[in-house]
């Protein structure tokens, strides 16, 4: 498959401009297609095909999602979204009073309000100021946060406000050495650029499934490295949690699975999770090296374009630090205006923070970036 094929499987790439993948991404024929296939064997068979249904997500969706971050399957639990997955982590570890978490003051509220409920356990935050660094948190500025109660940093791969790629191994580097778990939000990142957990440490990670991965809302992964699996208790389990039938009654809690997959309570949503791994499928196949390389082309495209029509860019523009996220404004006119004139002209980008943001991926190409800079007043 090459991107003019992947790009031909998303009919809205024929009536507009979408750069809107980090914030939902548009459905893909194939994605649509498994949807209905699994409603439509649900809708004949019953609870027929069950063991099938198991079996697939073992043998394919969960190692696709492994393939995608470099992980084994068995550090992977299926989710519903981020939020999910970063609730494991805060409500699993045994957290003790006067214990210490460091987060940025920019992070997308899934990723602070979990941590801020945890003060009812005598948990404190350390805070980052990103904001007066203008949306970036270096590992400097994590390091300077850590401290001897230090328990957990929980950082996004990617700050959905300003683009800025987080550091992934040096971060990891310096969680380690301080002893330090490390928790990523990756929503912004799997799935647009290349992420490996067998080179990068990090212990826990969390992405709905929604946005650059493509799949329909409510599906994701949570990732516990398997080193890391029992510094994490489940705080929520059920018989998903367990190796024993689901309808064995001698409950036996002592039969936790021996893996991620402790993390899954229940049933999961199994027709959404159809449609992720087909969007995966499609990632996988173009390969993410070449998904990341093309997403961060067209963003220097649109930054080419946009300082020569006078606009400001607000998202880094060193390349180790830039993501498939740009922001940008223009020095006097409002975003949230030029935004509706995007909209009227067919190009579809939101507004995050007093600036317009774009995120081309891999169904975009030249052409909705040229489009985008055709609709923007000088």
């Amino acid at each position: 498959m090459n991107l003019a094929e992947a790009r031909s499987d998303f009919p809205i790439v024929y009536r507009r401009a979408y750069l809107n993948a980090c914030s939902l991404m548009p459905l893909s024929n194939r994605v649509v297609g498994a949807v209905h296939a699994q409603l439509g064997d649900l809708q004949l068979n019953g609870r027929n095909n069950s063991p099938h249904r198991i079996r697939f997500a073992e043998e394919h969706i969960r190692p696709a999602i492994a393939r995608l971050i470099g992980a084994v399957p068995a550090e992977i639990a299926f989710v519903k979204n981020t939020t999910e997955g970063l609730n494991i982590v805060a409500n699993g570890i045994d957290w003790r009073e006067g214990d210490n978490v460091v987060i940025a003051n920019i992070e997308y509220p899934s990723n602070v309000y979990c941590w801020l409920n945890l003060a009812r356990r005598g948990v404190e935050i350390r805070w980052i100021d990103a904001k007066a660094a203008g949306g970036r948190v270096t590992v400097d500025d994590v390091a300077r946060q850590i401290d001897s109660r230090t328990r957990l940093v929980s950082v996004s791969c990617v700050q959905f406000s300003t683009g800025f790629r987080q550091d992934m191994e040096a971060t990891g580097d310096l969680c380690r050495e301080r002893g330090v778990l490390l928790n990523y939000d990756a929503i912004q990142a799997a799935g647009v650029l290349e992420i490996d957990a067998s080179r990068t440490h990090f212990d826990f990670m969390s992405a709905g499934g929604h946005k650059w991965m493509g799949g329909p809302m409510g599906t994701g992964f949570f990732y516990c490295r398997a080193s890391s699996l029992e510094r994490l208790h489940p705080h929520g389990i059920g018989p998903g949690s367990m190796t024993n039938e689901e309808t064995d009654i001698d409950y036996d809690i002592g039969l936790m699975q021996p893996d991620a997959r402790r993390f899954e309570e229940a049933l999961p949503n199994y027709p959404g999770l159809w449609g992720l791994h087909a969007s995966l499928g499609t990632i996988l196949a173009l390969g993410p090296q070449v998904v990341e390389a093309h997403s961060l082309r067209l963003i220097s495209r649109a930054i080419e374009g946009l300082k020569r029509k006078g606009y400001l860019i607000h998202s880094p523009q060193e390349e180790r630090h830039r993501s498939g996220i740009l922001t940008f404004r223009h020095p006097e006119r409002s975003s949230e205006e030029l935004n509706e004139r995007l909209v009227e002209a067919g190009v579809d980008v939101t507004v995050r923070q007093g600036n317009l943001r774009i995120a081309p991926h891999f169904y975009n190409d030249d052409g909705d970036i040229d489009w985008l800079l055709e609709a923007l007043p000088a």
